[in-house]
């Protein structure tokens, strides 16, 4: 038997929906990611409503709630190398 999906969350970025797809994947929890990007309108869509939204099973909503705002919560990784200037003179 199929298992019925139904939208449960609208995802911001693409970095989140990478984050909540590998948590849902860790856990086995049956999902499919809808991204709103169309080539045609060079990700217009995106830039005014969202990556796009999680679709799963309407029992698993609040176990799905609960990881995205988790993921959500988690810092975004800072990259400490863009910060510091490149130190291209080798001279001794």
């Amino acid at each position: 038997m199929t298992e019925r999906f139904e939208k449960i969350a609208a995802i911001r970025n693409e970095i989140e929906a990478l984050c909540l797809r590998g948590e849902l994947e860790e856990r086995g929890i049956p999902h499919a990611m809808q991204s709103y990007y169309d080539s045609a309108y060079d990700g217009l869509f995106q830039f005014t409503g969202g990556w796009g939204h999680v679709e799963a099973p309407a029992e698993r909503r609040d176990e799905i709630l609960e990881i995205l705002d988790a993921v959500r919560r988690q810092p975004a990784p800072q990259d400490d190398e863009a910060d510091e200037p490149e130190d291209n003179d080798k001279r001794g």
